[in-house]
Protein backbone atom coordinates (compact mmCIF):
# COMPACT_ATOMS: atom_id res chain seq x y z
CA UNK A 1 0.00 0.00 0.00
CA UNK A 2 1.43 3.35 -1.05
CA UNK A 3 1.80 6.00 1.62
CA UNK A 4 -0.87 8.70 1.17
CA UNK A 5 0.05 12.37 0.90
CA UNK A 6 -1.56 13.16 4.23
CA UNK A 7 -0.49 12.66 7.83
CA UNK A 8 -2.07 10.31 10.33
CA UNK A 9 -3.52 13.33 12.13
CA UNK A 10 -5.11 14.59 8.92
CA UNK A 11 -6.54 11.15 8.18
CA UNK A 12 -8.01 10.84 11.67
CA UNK A 13 -9.60 14.28 11.23
CA UNK A 14 -11.59 12.84 8.32
CA UNK A 15 -13.32 10.29 10.56
CA UNK A 16 -16.76 10.71 12.12
CA UNK A 17 -16.59 8.07 14.85
CA UNK A 18 -19.98 6.37 14.84
CA UNK A 19 -21.63 5.52 18.19
CA UNK A 20 -25.10 4.63 16.92
CA UNK A 21 -25.82 0.93 17.37
CA UNK A 22 -29.26 0.53 18.99
CA UNK A 23 -27.86 -1.56 21.83
CA UNK A 24 -25.35 1.08 22.93
CA UNK A 25 -26.03 2.37 26.43
CA UNK A 26 -25.15 5.68 28.07
CA UNK A 27 -21.94 4.08 29.36
CA UNK A 28 -21.11 2.78 25.88
CA UNK A 29 -21.63 6.28 24.55
CA UNK A 30 -19.33 7.79 27.18
CA UNK A 31 -16.61 5.28 26.25
CA UNK A 32 -17.13 5.95 22.55
CA UNK A 33 -16.96 9.73 22.94
CA UNK A 34 -13.88 9.48 25.14
CA UNK A 35 -12.26 7.28 22.50
CA UNK A 36 -13.13 9.83 19.80
CA UNK A 37 -11.43 12.50 21.92
CA UNK A 38 -8.30 10.42 22.43
CA UNK A 39 -8.12 9.43 18.76
CA UNK A 40 -8.43 13.02 17.53
CA UNK A 41 -11.14 12.30 14.98
CA UNK A 42 -13.35 14.91 13.32
CA UNK A 43 -16.47 14.15 15.36
CA UNK A 44 -18.34 11.78 17.60
CA UNK A 45 -21.53 10.82 15.78
CA UNK A 46 -24.09 10.14 18.48
CA UNK A 47 -27.72 9.51 19.31
CA UNK A 48 -29.48 12.85 19.88
CA UNK A 49 -30.42 11.91 23.45
CA UNK A 50 -26.72 12.06 24.36
CA UNK A 51 -25.90 15.40 22.71
CA UNK A 52 -25.52 17.28 25.99
CA UNK A 53 -23.44 14.44 27.45
CA UNK A 54 -21.08 14.40 24.47
CA UNK A 55 -20.77 18.19 24.54
CA UNK A 56 -19.63 18.04 28.17
CA UNK A 57 -16.95 15.44 27.40
CA UNK A 58 -15.70 17.19 24.25
CA UNK A 59 -15.84 20.76 25.57
CA UNK A 60 -12.71 22.70 24.58
CA UNK A 61 -11.49 20.04 22.13
CA UNK A 62 -11.35 19.98 18.34
CA UNK A 63 -13.62 16.91 18.21
CA UNK A 64 -17.12 17.96 17.17
CA UNK A 65 -20.46 16.83 18.60
CA UNK A 66 -22.43 15.30 15.72
CA UNK A 67 -25.94 14.04 16.53
CA UNK A 68 -28.10 12.36 13.89
CA UNK A 69 -31.57 13.81 13.33
CA UNK A 70 -34.65 11.66 12.63
CA UNK A 71 -32.33 8.73 12.03
CA UNK A 72 -32.32 6.33 10.24
CA UNK A 73 -35.57 6.61 8.26
CA UNK A 74 -35.86 10.34 7.66
CA UNK A 75 -39.61 10.45 7.12
CA UNK A 76 -40.55 12.55 10.13
CA UNK A 77 -42.30 15.82 9.36
CA UNK A 78 -40.19 18.81 8.47
CA UNK A 79 -41.34 20.53 11.66
CA UNK A 80 -40.11 17.63 13.79
CA UNK A 81 -36.75 17.57 12.01
CA UNK A 82 -36.29 21.31 12.48
CA UNK A 83 -37.30 21.17 16.16
CA UNK A 84 -34.93 18.27 16.81
CA UNK A 85 -32.14 20.18 15.11
CA UNK A 86 -32.73 23.33 17.17
CA UNK A 87 -32.68 21.28 20.36
CA UNK A 88 -29.44 19.56 19.32
CA UNK A 89 -27.79 22.91 18.62
CA UNK A 90 -29.00 24.28 21.95
CA UNK A 91 -27.48 21.24 23.70
CA UNK A 92 -24.06 21.66 22.09
CA UNK A 93 -24.09 20.08 18.62
CA UNK A 94 -21.40 21.32 16.22
CA UNK A 95 -22.62 19.43 13.15
CA UNK A 96 -25.87 17.74 12.16
CA UNK A 97 -26.47 14.57 10.17
CA UNK A 98 -30.00 14.15 8.78
CA UNK A 99 -31.67 11.59 6.53
CA UNK A 100 -33.28 12.72 3.30
CA UNK A 101 -36.97 11.86 3.01
CA UNK A 102 -36.39 8.96 0.63
CA UNK A 103 -40.10 8.21 0.24
CA UNK A 104 -40.85 11.76 -0.90
CA UNK A 105 -37.84 11.73 -3.20
CA UNK A 106 -38.80 8.46 -4.88
CA UNK A 107 -42.31 9.87 -5.34
CA UNK A 108 -40.94 12.83 -7.25
CA UNK A 109 -41.72 15.40 -4.53
CA UNK A 110 -38.50 17.28 -5.19
CA UNK A 111 -39.63 20.67 -3.86
CA UNK A 112 -40.70 18.98 -0.62
CA UNK A 113 -37.33 17.26 -0.26
CA UNK A 114 -35.38 20.45 -0.90
CA UNK A 115 -37.52 22.45 1.52
CA UNK A 116 -37.18 19.71 4.14
CA UNK A 117 -33.39 19.96 3.93
CA UNK A 118 -33.48 23.76 3.90
CA UNK A 119 -35.55 23.81 7.09
CA UNK A 120 -32.96 21.71 8.90
CA UNK A 121 -30.14 23.87 7.54
CA UNK A 122 -31.91 26.97 8.85
CA UNK A 123 -32.54 25.33 12.24
CA UNK A 124 -28.85 24.37 12.44
CA UNK A 125 -27.98 28.08 12.70
CA UNK A 126 -24.78 27.85 10.68
CA UNK A 127 -23.65 24.41 11.86
CA UNK A 128 -22.79 22.19 8.86
CA UNK A 129 -25.55 19.77 7.84
CA UNK A 130 -24.73 16.40 6.25
CA UNK A 131 -27.62 14.84 4.31
CA UNK A 132 -27.81 11.04 4.10
CA UNK A 133 -29.13 9.95 0.69
CA UNK A 134 -29.47 6.25 1.49
CA UNK A 135 -27.94 5.29 -1.86
CA UNK A 136 -28.92 1.65 -1.39
CA UNK A 137 -32.52 2.68 -2.03
CA UNK A 138 -31.69 4.84 -5.06
CA UNK A 139 -29.45 2.53 -7.14
CA UNK A 140 -29.66 4.75 -10.20
CA UNK A 141 -27.18 7.35 -11.40
CA UNK A 142 -29.85 9.87 -12.36
CA UNK A 143 -31.57 9.56 -8.96
CA UNK A 144 -28.29 9.95 -7.07
CA UNK A 145 -27.35 13.02 -9.10
CA UNK A 146 -30.77 14.61 -8.56
CA UNK A 147 -30.66 13.89 -4.81
CA UNK A 148 -27.21 15.49 -4.53
CA UNK A 149 -28.40 18.57 -6.40
CA UNK A 150 -31.41 18.95 -4.09
CA UNK A 151 -29.11 18.72 -1.08
CA UNK A 152 -26.92 21.50 -2.41
CA UNK A 153 -29.92 23.63 -3.31
CA UNK A 154 -31.21 23.14 0.24
CA UNK A 155 -27.95 24.43 1.70
CA UNK A 156 -26.32 21.17 2.82
CA UNK A 157 -22.60 21.20 3.57
CA UNK A 158 -22.18 17.48 2.80
CA UNK A 159 -23.89 14.75 0.84
CA UNK A 160 -23.55 11.41 2.61
CA UNK A 161 -24.04 7.92 1.25
CA UNK A 162 -25.85 5.89 3.88
CA UNK A 163 -27.09 5.47 7.43
CA UNK A 164 -25.74 1.94 7.79
CA UNK A 165 -29.21 0.69 8.69
CA UNK A 166 -30.78 0.29 5.24
CA UNK A 167 -30.45 -2.72 2.93
CA UNK A 168 -27.97 -2.44 0.11
CA UNK A 169 -27.18 -4.49 -3.00
CA UNK A 170 -23.41 -4.03 -2.73
CA UNK A 171 -20.72 -6.06 -0.99
CA UNK A 172 -17.13 -5.25 -0.09
CA UNK A 173 -14.19 -7.45 -1.07
CA UNK A 174 -14.45 -8.95 2.43
CA UNK A 175 -18.11 -9.82 1.85
CA UNK A 176 -19.60 -7.12 4.11
CA UNK A 177 -22.68 -5.22 3.00
CA UNK A 178 -21.70 -1.67 2.03
CA UNK A 179 -23.83 1.38 1.32
CA UNK A 180 -22.05 2.59 -1.79
CA UNK A 181 -19.54 1.80 -4.50
CA UNK A 182 -16.52 3.89 -5.43
CA UNK A 183 -18.30 4.81 -8.64
CA UNK A 184 -21.16 6.21 -6.55
CA UNK A 185 -18.74 8.32 -4.53
CA UNK A 186 -17.27 9.67 -7.76
CA UNK A 187 -20.75 10.41 -9.07
CA UNK A 188 -21.72 12.23 -5.87
CA UNK A 189 -18.54 14.30 -6.05
CA UNK A 190 -19.30 15.22 -9.67
CA UNK A 191 -22.92 16.07 -8.88
CA UNK A 192 -22.23 18.95 -6.49
CA UNK A 193 -20.05 22.04 -6.54
CA UNK A 194 -16.82 22.47 -4.60
CA UNK A 195 -18.85 24.11 -1.81
CA UNK A 196 -20.30 20.70 -0.87
CA UNK A 197 -18.26 17.81 0.52
CA UNK A 198 -18.88 14.07 0.28
CA UNK A 199 -19.10 11.72 3.26
CA UNK A 200 -18.73 7.96 2.83
CA UNK A 201 -20.61 5.83 5.35
CA UNK A 202 -21.34 2.09 5.59
CA UNK A 203 -18.22 1.00 3.80
CA UNK A 204 -15.06 2.16 5.57
CA UNK A 205 -14.02 -0.73 7.78
CA UNK A 206 -10.33 -0.82 6.86
CA UNK A 207 -7.53 1.59 6.04
CA UNK A 208 -7.65 0.59 2.36
CA UNK A 209 -11.37 1.33 2.15
CA UNK A 210 -10.80 4.72 3.75
CA UNK A 211 -8.01 5.62 1.35
CA UNK A 212 -10.04 4.36 -1.62
CA UNK A 213 -12.96 6.54 -0.55
CA UNK A 214 -10.61 9.52 -0.23
CA UNK A 215 -9.28 8.93 -3.75
CA UNK A 216 -12.86 8.74 -5.05
CA UNK A 217 -13.70 12.18 -3.69
CA UNK A 218 -14.85 11.71 -0.08
CA UNK A 219 -13.41 14.03 2.56
CA UNK A 220 -15.18 12.51 5.56
CA UNK A 221 -15.88 8.90 6.57
CA UNK A 222 -18.41 7.47 8.97
CA UNK A 223 -16.57 4.72 10.86
CA UNK A 224 -17.54 2.52 13.79
CA UNK A 225 -14.31 0.47 13.67
CA UNK A 226 -12.08 3.51 14.07
CA UNK A 227 -9.61 1.74 16.34
CA UNK A 228 -9.04 -0.97 13.71
CA UNK A 229 -8.61 1.53 10.88
CA UNK A 230 -6.10 3.67 12.79
CA UNK A 231 -4.22 0.59 14.00
CA UNK A 232 -3.83 -0.42 10.35
CA UNK A 233 -2.40 3.03 9.59
CA UNK A 234 0.11 2.65 12.43
CA UNK A 235 1.12 -0.80 11.21
CA UNK A 236 1.53 0.39 7.64
CA UNK A 237 3.02 3.85 8.05
CA UNK A 238 3.91 4.32 11.73
CA UNK A 239 2.05 6.06 14.52
CA UNK A 240 3.87 9.34 14.07
CA UNK A 241 3.34 9.78 10.36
Amino acid sequence: MDRPEITREQFARMIDHSILKPTMTREDTIKGVEYALAAGVASATIMPCYTRLAAEILKGSLVMVNPVICFPLGYDTTEVKAAATRQAIDEGADEIDMVMNVSAFLGGEYDFVQNDIAAVVKAAQGAPVKVILETGYLVDDEKITRACQLCEAGGAAFVKTSSGFAPSPWKSEAGDTVGYTLDILRLMRASVSDKVQVKAAQGVRSLKEGLDALAAGATRFGVSRTDKVLAEWDAAFGAGG
